[in-house]
């Protein structure tokens, strides 16, 4: 089995990270790199796995080096110091002077692990776009493969975009290397993204757990909204710990009342043209050399909080009014389905918490 050979500080509680930091089935791969939370904390680890002469090794040298911080926004920038520490641990084992030179540098406080989320909330969820960070993000950072989720998912964006801010549990099967879906788990949480000060505490928390395994289990069972991935297909049959399950491309739920949320409708098919017409106006004008500034990831971004932030503007403005009545018109006005997405907005009311009383005209009547 897995097993941690060194840590600093020596003190700190790292049970089941041996888990974490190497994904199940990494064996079959050479090389990956893995985000996941522990405790109140989030690691990035990078692993590669070497081919050695020696039966007690069973003819494989595997290791990962990682590192745990509060916050995983910055996490990237170490990418690259992971991956030459893990190469220089399999050529070189138990040589750790870089490793404890790296910790006295940049070690600071850890969080009590006995804290509370709401005690200690971690500073890595921040709605508004710091610019001057996009530079150096691209693909080495979760915030910069916006593009290539998009690409990937296609339409299903909209229903994944759905079940994101209805704050459901996600979880994303695939095999490994497990890398790029962390990516995944992080764009995900990013479509759930709304500014408006309107709403205070009645959002629940969009939680990435990135990388999961059975070890984690039964912190799981407490969830009420997460977004996850996995390497282990065992998860598909353990139904009670996730709403969502997405395999692929394919975006698939258990819940019956949850079902009609993964047909694409008209406004979600209107939703993606518009993005897609914004991509190609965004690469014209840097090919043309009229705007270098702006980049694809904050366009992504940007176009869903902008929707998000619509439709709940809405839905204050219409509980604040008189009769409290939610209307076909101002289901359009949202970028919404009138009748397609009926379910969904009645879930949404639930979920915030938000008195509006929904008049939607019965689909054989208009």
């Amino acid at each position: 089995g897995n097993m941690v050979e060194w840590c600093l500080p020596q003190d700190i509680d790292l049970e089941g990270v041996e888990f974490k930091s190497m994904a199940s089935g990494s064996h079959k791969i050479q090389s990956d790199f893995i985000y996941f939370r522990k405790g109140l904390c989030f690691g990035l680890a990078c692993f590669a796995n070497m081919p050695v002469e020696s039966e007690l090794e069973r003819g494989a040298r595997m290791k990962s080096v990682g590192i745990l911080s509060p916050s995983y926004t910055l996490l990237y920038r170490y990418m690259h110091f992971l991956e030459n520490q893990v190469r220089h641990q399999l050529e070189m084992p138990g040589h750790y002077s870089h490793l404890e030179a790296f910790y006295d540098d940049k070690k600071g406080v850890l969080p009590d692990s006995k804290g509370t989320p709401s005690s200690q909330q971690p500073v890595h969820w921040l709605p508004s776009i710091h610019r001057y960070m996009y530079p150096e993000m691209k693909i080495t950072h979760p915030a910069g493969c916006m593009s290539q989720f998009i690409k990937f998912f296609g339409e299903q964006i909209l229903v994944l975009w759905k079940f994101a801010l209805l704050r459901k549990r996600i979880l994303i099967f695939s095999p490994p290397p497990v890398g790029v879906v962390c990516y995944r788990v992080y764009c995900c949480c990013c479509l759930a993204n709304v500014s408006l000060p309107g709403l205070g505490g009645t959002v629940p928390e969009s939680k990435p757990f990135f990388y999961v395994n059975v070890a984690d289990i039964e912190m799981l069972e407490t969830e009420v909204s997460y977004v996850a991935c996995t390497t282990e297909k065992i998860f598909e049959q353990k139904r009670d710990l996730y709403d969502v399950y997405v395999d692929n491309q394919n975006v698939k739920t258990h819940h019956e009342h949850l079902q009609p949320l993964l047909k694409i409708n008209n406004a979600d098919k209107e939703k993606y043209r518009r993005l897609n017409d914004q991509r190609q106006m965004l690469m014209y004008s840097q090919e043309v050399g009229e705007d270098c500034s702006s980049c694809e990831e904050d366009l992504f971004i940007l176009f869903f909080m902008e929707q998000n932030n619509r439709i709940f503007q809405t839905l204050l403005e219409v509980s604040a009014s008189q009769d409290k009545t939610l209307t076909a018109e101002h289901a359009r006005g949202m970028g919404l389905d009138p009748q397609g997405d009926r379910s969904f907005l009645m879930d949404l009311l639930e979920v915030y918490g938000i008195d509006v009383m929904l008049v939607i005209d019965n689909p054989c009547c208009t």
